[in-house]
């Protein structure tokens, strides 16, 4: 008689993106202890696994859960206030919503954020930071996504209303408390960062001490890098160089740092880059109204490209879009003048979202394809549908036709979070009806 092994979860009968972008058929995934124990073809597992739950997959497709690598969980409840707007939006309508940013605003629109996610399919993301983010790191924990999360970390510039500025001693301490408590947590799901929130509003003193903190802490630093043409009009004016030139000079650039944006970037820039290993992560719907950036250099210099949405005061927190826009940006932008339609393949812009966010986060040993051995981060999507099947190419597919809508099941840690298309850990009814309220509550509060 056969003895059969035990798993938490099987989900059978699926088709399957394998690490290379290749599809398997008829495929079962075994999940135990948060990770993924065997994938193989489920006529050959069906008799060797007795688990504490089954999913019939037949009609679905797996593939790793997308990782949103540059987003703004404050931001929920700022979504549609942005757009059409003149200049500046920076300094007549978000500085005044961040600024009145209370405790609960930043409970409500981080919980907004895991929701949306769960059900767009993004089991991880890296947050640019906020105030009050102790709130982010327990509705992350509640929700049960993976994260990154950080201090908005700033202590100069004349358009920052001196409550969201603090000492350098404040904002180290600030992050460095963030850091004690929460990194690490939910079995390792949450890990907690440093960051500046830009080299315009942070002094060289605050930059240098945040990079040291980082590096004492083992742990990694983002910032908003190359955005916007007065941002490099700063440093040359400031420093004689541009921001990356900058950073290197101050001799802080390293493999764990994450430049968000990273749009206008020159040639020595790039080298620069590439030099120290760092990570860029761009965000196509937001970046096309300031820039395109020059992906196709940035990979052919095999530099790490991941993308992310900039959060929902931009647009909304799905990766799908993301990457169908960037698509269509890169051919035209790059693509059509020399003729080049495959200037950006889809399976190289399903890298970016999968196991490039996953090298964005340090955890490419643990997310970002599905491998025996791997964390159990997934997602499920119908693809037994009319606007996908039946197809000649599934990966093309899904760059061009899936939506979040077609995300039926959502795994993270071996966890299901969302089983067809209902959310099994967090109150949606709940986090809908309180973040309606404190939208209207937070628009009065900050005169937006």
């Amino acid at each position: 008689m056969k003895i059969r092994k035990d798993a938490d979860l099987l989900v059978k009968n699926c088709s399957l993106l394998t690490p290379d972008f290749q599809i398997t058929l008829n495929q079962t995934v075994v999940i135990k202890d948060s990770n993924i124990a065997e994938i193989g073809d489920t006529t050959t597992l069906s008799d060797c696994y007795t688990a504490s739950e089954t999913i019939d997959a037949k009609g679905k497709f797996a593939m790793p859960g997308l990782i949103d690598a540059h987003t703004h969980t404050c931001q929920q409840l700022l979504r549609g206030r942005i757009a059409d707007e003149l200049p500046m939006i920076w300094t007549r309508i978000m500085v005044p919503f961040e600024s009145h940013l209370q405790e609960n605003d930043v409970r409500i629109s981080s919980q907004l954020s895991c929701l949306e996610m769960i059900k767009s399919g993004t089991t991880a993301f890296i947050d640019a930071g906020g105030r009050h983010m102790h709130q982010t790191a327990e509705s992350i924990l509640e929700s049960g996504l993976r994260g990154v999360i950080t201090c908005s970390t700033m202590d100069s510039g004349k358009e920052i209303p001196s409550a969201m500025k603090l000492t350098i001693a404040e904002n180290i301490d600030l992050n460095r408390q963030l850091f004690n408590d929460f990194n690490g947590a939910g079995n390792g799901r949450l890990d907690v960062w440093f960051s500046l929130r830009s080299i315009i509003s942070c002094t060289p003193e605050l930059i240098q001490q945040v990079f040291d903190t980082a590096k004492d802490c083992s742990t990694g630093v983002q910032s908003h890098m190359n955005e916007y043409t007065n941002e490099i009009g700063y440093c040359l004016e400031n420093f004689k160089m541009r921001p990356y030139e900058y950073l290197e000079s101050l001799g802080v650039l390293s493999d764990h740092f994450l430049g968000a944006h990273s749009i206008l970037l020159s040639p020595n820039e790039m080298d620069i880059i590439k030099k120290h290993d760092c990570k860029v992560t761009h965000s196509p719907v937001s970046n096309s109204g300031k820039g395109v950036p020059n992906t196709p250099q940035l990979l052919q210099r095999g530099i790490t490209v991941s993308l992310g949405t900039d959060g929902a005061g931009h647009s909304g927190l799905n990766l799908f879009d993301q990457m169908r826009v960037f698509k269509s940006l890169m051919r035209a932008s790059y693509g059509s003048p020399i003729s080049d339609p495959v200037v950006m393949p889809s399976t190289t812009l399903l890298e970016m979202a999968t196991a490039g966010g996953a090298k964005a986060m340090h955890r490419e040993d643990q997310v970002g394809t599905l491998k025996a051995g791997k964390k159990a981060d997934f997602i499920l999507i119908n693809i037994d549908q009319p606007h996908i099947q039946p197809t000649h190419n599934l990966v093309n597919t899904l760059i061009e036709v899936v939506t979040s809508r077609d995300v039926t099941d959502t795994i993270v840690d071996g966890q299901l979070l969302m089983k067809d298309r209902q959310v099994l850990t967090m109150d949606e009814e709940k986090v809908l009806y309180e973040s309606k309220q404190a939208m209207k509550e937070l628009a009065v509060r900050a005169n937006i």
